[in-house]
């Protein structure tokens, strides 16, 4: 757009019919411009053909033809915003304020796209001081030396320009404004930046926790009514013993009943024989009684109650068994979790005893029989035969797995790096050492300081280490079995944290196996 086209005023893109913006703009022959529409419009409703500006007269209504560079001009203007609330409004527009694109700090006014364009084509305006668009230009100008006020007198407490801090504050604290308001929106942006970060930990918290809340609540449901039906089968089956043994006695009783029915009736028949006269009928009568087959005797018969033995144990045994189904699935649910946040652990050589030996991919370490002549730097175990790992951490989780099958002795966990590692160490949280053991192929234990013997029912072949450096949490898995070995909570961690590994000595080759870092299966 030509730089003459910029200087028309704001009210020469108005149609002088509807007094708004011109849409489809249209010239008549003595040069005046209207809405396409409008004077179309305006010349069906009067009898004359005229223009409606200077009234020059047509005999027959004219061929209007589309005005380009109003069209073009109209356009360019539409895409040009309205200033918003908050934002800098042009100096220069009448009616709608276009938003400021720049602000002159020589005219102290601020422009609109269009309005700019003579400070940027013009050689007298192109030598004026463009800012962004600024409110208020006026107050941020220094009264004195008419120079805006780039910088801040700490020392009096006051907005200064330039030449202000050589001349009159040369001795003064003084800050840049730019500057320091620069700072500021950096902060605001952190703490920004943080707060979304606290809303998106507090949703992935609320989450945990409703998931852990269900998971609870279908376990405990399931518990529970395991423990009801428990219950239920085992009422059951005494009732069925109870109703057992009163169904045979009851029997009893009857066959006991009748039979002393019959001996009264036998009784009384004995009782009108002997006080009988008649003798011949006596000795013929007793006669028919002792033909009689005798009565069995039940006098012996007796009832014991039914052996319960072994009922309600056997009942508790099957509860703990769907106990242990329940935990083993809730444990192999944790440990897929807790592998998400697995991370890839190498042994670091400048770590190792000289004894050890090392793959070439950092992944395995067993104790050889040479000592190796290497530097005595810090960061080396002097004494004890154990390495660390690469990776560390100060924030955060991470986890890794350890293959010890087929070995009678072993040390796992994580140290704090500031460990003293020349001559003998002591495996405890006092001494930043945070491990479980295994010594004589069977006896683990969690090295708590003092130590705490672990009850194993088989040893495992894979161990996981997790650690969540934020809750202080150092937890042991047996991987294969998908169960807790050991945790270490409440940990107060304040340094880096790193992997150790001891294969410990070889017990005449019985524990010569190798201790190997495995490759995570982090598959859901």
């Amino acid at each position: 757009m030509s730089a003459a086209s910029c200087l028309l005023s704001e009210d020469q893109f108005l149609c002088s019919i509807c007094l708004d913006v011109f849409t489809d703009p249209v010239s008549t022959p003595c040069g005046h411009n209207f809405c396409k529409n409008c004077i179309t419009q305006h010349w069906t409703v009067t009898d004359r053909c005229q223009c409606p500006m200077c009234e020059e007269k047509f005999d027959t209504r004219p061929q209007l033809r589309v005005n380009t560079l109003f069209s073009e001009m109209v356009a360019h203007s539409s895409e040009q915003q309205a200033a918003k609330p908050g934002e800098v409004p042009c100096d220069v527009c009448t009616g709608t304020k276009l938003k400021a694109l720049k602000s002159c700090l020589v005219c102290l006014t601020s422009y609109c796209e269009t309005h700019l364009q003579p400070h940027l084509t013009t050689s007298g305006l192109k030598r004026h001081q463009l800012t962004e668009p600024v409110e208020n230009l006026e107050g941020r100008m220094c009264t004195k030396h008419h120079k805006p006020l780039e910088l801040f007198c700490q020392t009096d407490q006051t907005c200064v320009c330039m030449l202000c801090s050589v001349l009159d504050h040369k001795t003064h604290e003084l800050a840049e404004l730019g500057k320091t308001e620069a700072e500021i929106q950096q902060m605001i942006q952190k703490r920004r930046l943080k707060i979304e970060e606290l809303k998106e930990s507090m949703k992935t918290s609320k989450a945990a926790a409703d998931r852990e809340k269900a998971e609870g609540v279908e376990v405990f449901t399931a518990l529970k009514e395991a423990a009801e039906r428990g219950l239920n089968e085992l009422i059951e089956e005494i009732q069925e013993k109870q109703e057992t043994v009163e169904k045979h006695a009851e029997g009893f009783i009857t066959d006991l009943q009748q039979e002393i029915s019959e001996l009264m009736k036998r009784s009384s028949e004995v009782e009108q024989l002997s006080r009988s006269a008649d003798h011949l009928h006596l000795l013929q009568s007793f006669s028919s009684l002792t033909a009689a087959p005798p009565t069995e005797d039940r006098t012996e018969v007796s009832v014991r109650p039914p052996s319960y033995g072994g009922t309600v144990v056997r009942a508790v045994v099957q509860l703990e068994e769907t106990l242990r189904k329940k935990r083993k699935l809730l444990f192999e649910a944790e440990l897929k979790r807790l592998q998400q946040s697995a991370v890839d652990v190498t042994l670091d050589p400048d770590t190792a005893h000289p004894k050890l030996i090392l793959s070439d991919d950092g992944k395995q370490v067993n104790l050889g029989d040479v000592r190796k002549n290497l530097p005595d730097n810090p960061e080396r175990f002097s004494k004890s035969v154990s390495v660390l790992g690469k990776h560390n951490v100060c924030a955060g989780r991470f986890y890794f797995e350890v293959q010890v099958k087929g070995k009678t002795d072993w040390d796992l966990g994580v140290i704090r790096e500031s460990i003293n590692r020349k001559g003998d160490i002591t495996l405890t949280p006092q001494k930043g050492f945070w491990t479980i053991c295994l010594r004589n192929g069977n006896e683990y234990e969690a090295c708590a300081g003092p130590s705490v013997r672990l009850s194993l029912g088989s040893g495992p072949e894979k161990v996981g280490v997790f650690v969540d450096y934020k809750e202080g949490l150092v937890s042991f898995y047996d991987v294969d079995a998908a169960a807790l070995i050991y945790s270490f909570t409440g940990c107060s961690f304040t340094e880096k944290l790193l992997p150790y590994f001891s294969p410990h000595l070889n017990q005449g080759g019985k524990n010569s196996a190798p201790l190997i870092i495995s490759p995570v299966n982090q598959t859901a």
